[in-house]
């Protein structure tokens, strides 16, 4: 009775291999973070390529047999063979290990009759990935030889075809985590009976009496969906979610290895003897005024800390406030030393009222040990040698570089970043207010364990996407063309700094497309130098010339070639600002040197000057913006003026703002996107419509 059935490639072995990859080579090696492009021609078996219609591609890794393949991540989400034999795109670095050979692509095909087929490339490696693999997977890669990737005819392929019921496998005979439920055959166009019967009658169902075991099945599909709703777009929320549980973040902070770097650069630079003590006085608790409320605080877990590092010992001692019986009656525990010594590399956890006594027991020794710090000790021990030049741009410029653990942390904070982003994006058609949005960001993040905000968020509609930083984040979103959310959260301190600009309509108008596009090719002309000793300034200049181009396409600049107006310094009255900062324990992170008395307007508001090093982290953040208070200054000056054509730019005024950020790793070739926000025209508009 059955139309069309599902015949499992477990039962009937397929002979299909429409796809022949050709790329990645087999055995090829690709860096971690750049992007993965997949190549592929037609293999001259049944079904041709002209025959297919879509695609899902995704990168695996794993053994070549169902249970040890671990399908990580799309790569690109209905993908259509029209628009040709070849798609990229990039992962997180998190997501599997390093190991030679893991991983390969597979390919997911439909075509226009209902046919669908599954291939695999061959296999390659991922360079730099600082992930790990399950057992099961990491098993199955171990009995891999060479760089064959599984077989098409793995049990994850499937066929549609018109059966007479005796190939049919039924519904419930089949297994897997996805059932296919066949396609009903096409209504009548005539009514050709006085008294019908149902085409598909009920059946009984029993209810649950008791709590049901997991089901076995996650997913039922029609014969002509084949993807799960966690793989219909590159961003998933769960995925993120689990993403996010970085094995090295149960470690303890590596308090000590940040000392002992400090510790280097003092001994490196201002040749500090042996028997130095580096000595830290965290943040006071400070009460709001007229308040018995303590001001919110960033940082450690605790206020009025206090930390020493001994450098001969590497001997690292932190002091925290003793335990306060009244407090704990309003407030509960405080972090208590045993839980700091789990938490922190740390040697000792003293309360605060031996610091004194500690102090004193090292300028006891012979000779007496000289300590760097920021600030006087005349109130603690006055007799103590301290040297206050040296320890701030120690720290600056130590906090530049970042090991795995504070990278894990920033990461875990782009994560949960990221899915805020995505909640903002499916709020818009339900929001009437710009604080409808911030709070639907807060939420979301606080809901995933970050209960603070690196930053107060900006969520710009209309024209005020044109304030750079706009705050009040509190006017209606009724007659606005798109919405400016530059928002971040915090994780054990440690910030993420993400903007997206999106359509309030569900998709960009022609002038908010053009900009979105042209601020998306200035990152994208970024990226492409971005690698370890490029010198920032370099890559503020190109995010320029790239503005200057498209808005002489777009016909907002005239009457200059792009060399006279880069020279007049015209793009700085769209693209004002620099083009990110360092990222880290803060979001305007330290060790930029910035030089804010430049007198050349293009440079003057750069974050970071000089070479960036490899293991910093930056944001990269172009954006063009229709800011009056910024422009009209251009259109009064006489000799400015004849480069922007006024009668275009009125099309742009309610355009506000474009801004396109990203938090990025950079290494050594290169750079690791660490952000995995939605972004892109389709992507983001088919997230803000439900699908």
């Amino acid at each position: 009775m059955l139309a069309r059935t599902l015949v499992l490639a477990a039962l009937i072995p397929l002979t299909l291999a429409d796809v022949k990859f050709t790329s990645p080579a087999a055995g090829a090696t690709i860096q971690a973070g750049k992007p993965i492009t997949a190549e592929w021609k037609d293999s001259g078996e049944k079904p041709l390529l002209k025959d297919l219609t879509t695609y899902t591609l995704f990168l695996c890794a794993g053994g070549n047999d169902e249970a040890s393949i671990l399908q990580l991540a799309p790569i690109q989400d209905n993908g259509k063979f029209s628009t040709g034999n070849a798609a990229s795109g990039t992962v997180a670095a998190t997501l599997g290990g390093p190991t030679k050979n893991a991983y390969f692509l597979k390919i997911q095909s439909v075509g226009a009759a209902g046919a669908q087929v599954i291939n695999y490339s061959n296999r390659f490696t991922l360079s730099g990935m600082t992930g790990t693999f399950p057992p099961n997977v990491a098993a199955g890669i171990a009995k891999v030889s060479g760089t064959d990737g599984p077989a098409s005819t793995s049990q994850e392929g499937v066929e549609v075809q018109a059966a007479n019921g005796e190939e049919a496998v039924s519904y419930t005979a089949q297994t897997g985590q996805i059932k296919y439920a066949p396609m009903m055959t096409p209504p009548g166009t005539k009514i050709t009976a006085n008294k019908a019967s149902p085409r598909y009658p009920t059946s009984s169902v029993p209810f649950a009496k008791t709590f049901l075991p997991t089901p076995k099945q996650t997913t039922t599909m029609t014969a002509s969906q084949t993807v799960p709703p966690a793989e219909s777009h590159p961003f998933n929320e769960e995925t993120h979610k689990m993403e996010a549980q970085d094995p090295i973040l149960k470690e303890k902070y590596p308090a000590k290895a940040h000392c002992a770097k400090v510790a280097s650069y003092l001994q490196s630079n201002h040749g500090i003897p042996k028997s130095s003590v580096i000595y830290l006085e965290g943040q006071k608790d400070r009460l709001q005024e007229d308040n018995d409320e303590a001001q919110p605080f960033r940082g450690c877990s605790l206020p009025d800390c206090h930390l020493i590092y001994e450098v001969p010992t590497s001997t690292l001692t932190l002091f925290i406030p003793p335990l306060d019986p009244d407090s704990v009656i309003w407030s509960g525990l405080p972090l208590m030393p045993p839980e700091a010594l789990k938490k922190y590399d740390i040697d000792n956890c003293l309360p605060t009222t031996e610091l004194t006594t500690h102090l004193s027991t090292l300028a006891s020794q012979t000779p007496k040990p000289q300590l760097y710090t920021k600030g006087s000790l005349t109130d603690k021990h006055p007799s103590l040698p301290t040297n206050t030049d040296f320890l701030y741009r120690a720290i600056n410029q130590s906090r530049i570089q970042k090991d795995d653990h504070e990278i894990a942390l920033l990461r875990h904070a782009n994560t949960i970043t990221a899915s805020a982003h995505a909640v903002v994006l499916r709020a818009i058609p339900t929001a009437t207010n710009e604080q409808d949005l911030e709070a639907a960001f807060i939420s979301t993040c606080i809901s995933l364990g970050a209960k603070k905000q690196a930053y107060h968020g900006i969520f710009g509609s209309g024209e005020n996407a044109a304030t750079l930083h706009y705050q009040h984040n509190d006017e209606p979103l009724t007659g606005r063309k798109n919405v400016l959310v530059d928002a971040g959260a915090e994780w054990e301190c440690y910030c993420a700094d993400v903007t997206r600009t999106m359509p309030l309509s569900g998709t960009f108008d022609d002038e908010s497309k053009g900009i979105y596009l042209l601020v998306k090719k200035m990152q994208d002309a970024s990226f492409e130098m971005l690698k370890a000793g490029v010198r920032w300034e370099d890559l503020h200049w190109r995010a320029h010339e790239v503005a200057v181009k498209g808005l002489l396409e777009l016909g907002i600049l005239r009457n200059g070639t792009e060399k006279e107006l880069l020279e007049q310094r015209i793009s700085v009255a769209f693209f004002p600002h620099g083009l990110g900062h360092y990222l880290g324990l803060d979001t305007h992170d330290v060790g930029g040197k910035a030089e804010k008395g430049d007198s050349d307007a293009m440079f003057r508001y750069l974050r970071i000057r000089g070479e960036i090093p490899e293991r910093s982290v930056v944001t990269v953040e172009p954006g063009i913006y229709f800011c009056r208070f910024i422009v009209e200054p251009y259109l009064k000056d006489a000799g400015k003026k004849r480069y922007i054509d006024e009668e275009v730019l009125e099309r742009y005024w309610s355009v506000g703002g474009v801004r396109i950020e990203d938090d990025v790793l950079v290494t050594r070739d290169g750079y690791e996107n660490l952000t995995t926000a939605p972004k892109g025209l389709e992507e983001m508009e088919r997230i803000e419509a439900g699908s």
